[in-house]
């Protein structure tokens, strides 16, 4: 529901999020209660020493204070559990609560003041009884100074802008006040967002490429946040909502746009040669990583195999520069490409805001120069992630409405930049003229490998690029269907990040909106079964929530709560800033998909127990919309997918008679 508003402005706390940290309170109070009295009357014949008298006032003024607070405590607790998210009517009494627990803060402020200038007198009494004072007292100024902390970190800036008495309707996207309020609250919101980014990035050096990413970044962010008045417990809610319905669904939305003839022998036998290729470049995109990643593959060994080479000076051909811990990365980079020393020519971990590390080698097996860009890993690189405006694309070719996501293509041109200017690949193909190029790169560096092959492609009309989990935001329409001769992406199970794009998010923030609207039960039910959901499973088809799924093109009633008034959205007139056609216009990711999808252990081909895959080409519209699970953070992950591409290509021909319809299904061991 929209935040609480409390002494003229609003929060980012909703009257249903006190139920959780209400019982925790509950509980330590309520122990406190009975221990403080218990105390008093086991030992109150022992206080008639020096300024016992005042112990024995403060512990009875404590229990009497500690009641009231329980007492006041019990009723937001209750008051909290009633409704659900769009329908505050039930907690209107909840600021009035809120006022009284605060104002309770004072006396039990002055009151552990005493108890503290009362122990630093030295009061010599029983000592359990000292002792059980000091706790009191310890306890006291702990949930006081998390209560200060609870306060800074619900405090929103933007919320002495909000009117706690606008009028309930709609207002007129015309009216002068109403654009005059919108800008006002974009332009601080814009500002508010900027700080935090810079607070964020403090560690991160300042130039005018991180000055136009910090400003990029907070535009998002404020854009994307405008036109709805949720508190994070709600976006958490939703998510949980989501995976239930999506689960209850119990398949994908359908694409738009499906193949839908089984593919032919060709097709099948060229998806095991593109597969073989992912499975063996993806070693490269690994490599990029350097020493964090084989440490976090090999976490008992990694260290122990990498550090012998920290500290050692070696003299050879190739270029390392940039970064620290150069020959730690180095060895790393020997260890999982299998490469020799003199294979490589140019390693650069020089890590900015659009200046990505990457490294050119000779692949002699493949017959390939290899250049591996790698992926996010700083805060340089998140920066350049959320740079997700638009930007014309200047490549050689006949493709018209070339576009790309802005972050990313800068990156790619700093990349370019130093293989053609720095004379890198003129070097490796004086030494190996026959060999064809690759570029590859995992996550970010996907994207960067793929922008880069297709500025490269006109002086390499041979290039091939292996995407491994490419965002999808990345090309226009057009790109991504030229794209799609020379560019492979592989994607595992249900990864986020290939889904990920400004579009996508807007249409997640819509699901959101919707599902919440349509919930019939309390946000604390909500968030307990998602827990329960997310960790042990269970069945989605009690799913509380009026909703059946369908696409509605106007708003619900419930709706209208979540939604700020007067913005776009409320009205659902126009379309939402963020689907602005000139700043962010809808992107696709790049090339051919594979797509490695989990299916469970069921399946004719038993080859093992374990997790099975089915391996396919897809379509970039099977990606067009976020689903929510956990593994989607898990599967876009570097270790995990270079796993089952280990245990998918065994598997594949180990398993030559499971049956290849519409894919291959393979087992996970």
């Amino acid at each position: 529901m929209p935040g609480m508003v409390l002494f003229g402005r609003r929060w980012a706390i909703a009257s249903d999020d006190l139920v959780f940290p209400g019982v925790f309170e509950l509980l330590v109070r309520v122990l406190w209660w009975v221990g403080i009295l218990m105390l008093y009357l086991m030992h109150r014949g022992k206080l008639d020493c020096p300024g016992g008298v005042l112990l024995s006032s403060y512990m009875i003024v404590l229990l009497v204070l500690l009641a009231v607070i329980i007492g006041t405590v019990s009723a937001i607790v209750c008051v909290s559990m009633k409704g659900t998210i769009c329908n505050p009517g039930p907690r209107k009494s909840m600021s009035k609560l809120l006022y009284v627990r605060l104002a309770l803060f004072l006396p039990e402020m002055v009151w552990a003041s005493l108890g503290a200038a009362w122990i630093a007198d030295g009061i010599q009494c029983n000592r359990t009884v000292g002792n059980g004072i000091i706790a009191t007292v310890v306890v006291s100024w702990l949930i006081i100074a998390s209560t200060m902390l609870t306060i800074l970190i619900v405090f929103d800036p933007l919320g002495g802008k909000a009117a706690p008495g606008a009028p309930l309707g709609p207002q007129p996207l015309d009216s002068r006040e109403s654009n005059q309020l919108l800008s006002g609250l974009k332009t601080a919101a814009t500002s508010v967002w900027e700080t935090r980014v810079r607070l964020l990035c403090c560690c991160v050096s300042r130039d005018d490429h991180t000055r136009v990413a910090f400003s990029s970044t907070a535009e998002l962010f404020s854009t994307y946040f405008s036109d709805t008045d949720l508190v994070p417990s709600d976006i958490a809610a939703g998510l949980a909502l989501l995976h239930q319905q999506q689960d209850h669904a119990r398949s994908p939305p359908e694409p738009t746009e499906v193949v839908t003839h089984s593919p032919g022998p060709f097709q099948e036998a060229d998806l095991d040669a593109e597969l073989e290729n992912c499975h063996h470049y993806m070693q490269f995109a690994a490599a990029a990583y350097g020493w964090p990643l084989y440490v976090y593959r090999n976490p008992f060994t990694g260290l122990c195999r990498v550090g012998g080479d920290c500290c050692r000076r070696s003299t050879t051909d190739y270029d390392l520069v940039g970064g620290d811990q150069l020959n730690c990365h180095f060895s790393s980079i020997l260890r999982t490409t299998g490469l020799q020393h003199r294979d490589f020519i140019h390693i650069s971990f020089h890590d900015k805001v659009y200046e990505l590390p990457f490294l050119v080698a000779l692949d002699h097996r493949k017959e390939s120069v290899v250049v591996a860009v790698r992926g996010t890993m700083s805060l340089q690189d998140i920066l350049t992630d959320l740079s997700a405006e638009s930007e014309p694309l200047d490549l050689e070719c006949e493709v018209q409405d070339c576009w790309a996501h802005k972050g990313i293509s800068q990156a790619a041109r700093y990349v370019y930049r130093r293989l053609v200017n720095d004379g890198i690949l003129s070097q490796a193909f004086s030494i190996a003229p026959e060999y064809r190029l690759v570029v590859v790169g995992h996550s970010l560096g996907a994207g960067a490998a793929a922008l880069l092959a297709l500025m490269l492609k006109s002086s390499h009309p041979q290039v091939r690029c292996y995407a491994f989990s490419p965002p999808r935001g990345l090309l226009s329409k057009s790109l991504y269907e030229y794209s799609k001769t020379f560019i492979v992406s592989l994607v595992l199970g249900k990864d986020v990040i290939p889904r990920l794009s400004v579009t996508n998010l807007e249409d997640l923030k819509r699901r959101v909106l919707r599902v919440i609207a349509h919930c019939n039960k309390p946000k604390y039910k909500i968030l307990l079964r998602g827990c329960w959901y997310e960790l042990f499973g269970g069945s989605p088809e009690d799913l509380p929530t009026d909703l059946d799924g369908g696409d509605l093109t106007q708003p619900l009633l419930g709706e209208h709560s979540l939604l700020v008034h007067g913005s776009p959205a409320y009205s659902f007139s126009s379309e939402s800033p963020l689907e602005s056609p000139t700043k962010y216009p809808p992107l696709y990711p790049p090339g051919r998909i594979i797509h490695l999808e989990e299916e469970g252990a069921s399946g004719s081909c038993s080859c093992s127990p374990a997790a099975r895959y089915t391996v396919r080409w897809a379509h970039e519209s099977e990606f067009s919309r976020i689903l929510i699970g956990p593994k989607m953070l898990t599967d876009h992950m570097p270790d995990v997918l270079m796993r089952v591409l280990d245990h998918v290509v065994s598997d594949r021909t180990a398993c030559v008679s499971c049956p290849a319809q519409g894919g291959s299904s393979v087992d996970q061991a």
